[in-house]
């Protein structure tokens, strides 16, 4: 089986997005064809075509599917991800997945990040160490199902989540240098206010001050997000903007609940990460299905309310409302 040289160009141009903007294509396909340079640029200009072996290492390689080069008449869209292995390691993996993603936006000169948030995404959590440590457990607890933290209960003053400091602070640097558009509502930090409301219900929080202390964080990164949409500009946790730091606007909508959709501009490419299993994405980039969702981003930011870097008004009325939400739930606590 072959493929015409003009197919044969589109395909390769689809392997060029997949890879960091650093790296060689010719190089990558040398090495996975086991072919010398020169083999690997005749295939790249349509010198020499592919066969059905070539194409299909190449596909596993860089995880593509052949159907939008044949013009096939078909709906369906071609999703890549991962998903829970249940084994011991599988948050590490995790971990790694999210960084390696954003290391690949990062790699591009044209990049940015689209968010449509449901729960306040995982790199805010992120800032503030004791609320990232209480999410890891919370994951690996009742999400990835660790065996040894079954009968477990989250401390503040445990180090159990140390060796994922140096990962987590890798991530947060990466995503600070990406420039970032965020949809949110009243409602996105729901979640994660639910999760340690009843983990202290259920008795899986040690004491009623580890309690507080959660909701403490929560406010700290409220207060950090705010800073960060008045400079419209992210940054460090307590700290101000760099010279590298990403662009961050932040939008308000009243009316449409997100979903955790996750859209990324990589050059003249996008790819849209889609939520499943709580903390998994599958992403795609099939370029209809992109065109269509950046679309329906679009429109969306044109019918909310810009409260980064303008809006003042409207956003210390919404911060105020955020912080109110997690005052509520500390008096409910009884110490």
């Amino acid at each position: 089986m072959t493929i015409s040289s003009s197919t044969q160009a589109q395909f390769f141009h689809s392997l060029k997005s997949t890879i960091p903007s650093y790296s060689s294509l010719v190089d990558e396909i040398a090495e996975t064809l086991n072919v010398s340079m020169d083999s690997a640029y005749r295939r790249i200009r349509g010198e020499k075509l592919l066969d059905f072996e070539e194409l299909r290492i190449l596909c596993q390689r860089f995880n593509v599917s052949l159907d939008k080069f044949f013009s096939l008449d078909s709906k369906s869209i071609l999703f890549q991800g991962n998903t829970n292995s249940y084994q011991s390691d599988s948050f590490t993996e995790w971990m790694e997945d999210v960084l390696s993603q954003l290391n690949l936006v990062n790699s591009f000169s044209h990049k940015h990040v689209y968010f449509l948030v449901k729960d306040m995404p995982p790199f805010h959590h992120y800032y503030h160490p004791a609320l990232a440590g209480f999410k890891f457990f919370f994951w690996m607890k009742s999400i990835l199902l660790f065996d040894d933290l079954k009968n477990a209960k989250f401390a503040i003053t445990d180090n159990h989540f140390e060796k994922y400091r140096e990962i987590t602070q890798k991530t947060i640097k990466v995503y600070n240098r990406v420039p970032t558009s965020e949809i949110w509502n009243e409602e996105s930090l729901n979640t994660t206010l639910r999760q340690i409301e009843v983990y202290h219900e259920m008795g899986l929080i040690k004491n009623s001050n580890d309690t507080l202390a959660l909701y403490q964080c929560v406010l700290e990164v409220i207060d950090h997000l705010e800073k960060m949409a008045d400079a419209g500009r992210k940054s460090s946790f307590g700290h101000p903007p760099t010279e590298d730091s990403g662009e961050y606007k932040m939008y308000l909508n009243e009316i449409v609940l997100g979903d955790n959709t996750f859209m990324a501009e990589l050059g003249d490419s996008k790819i849209t990460y889609l939520n499943h299993s709580v903390m998994y994405f599958i992403g795609s980039m099939d370029k209809k299905f992109n065109d269509s969702m950046f679309k329906n981003l679009e429109n969306l930011m044109k019918r909310s309310t810009l409260i980064s870097g303008t809006g003042e008004k409207e956003r210390r009325q919404f911060f105020n409302k955020l912080r109110k939400k997690v005052e509520s739930k500390m008096n409910l606590v009884e110490v």
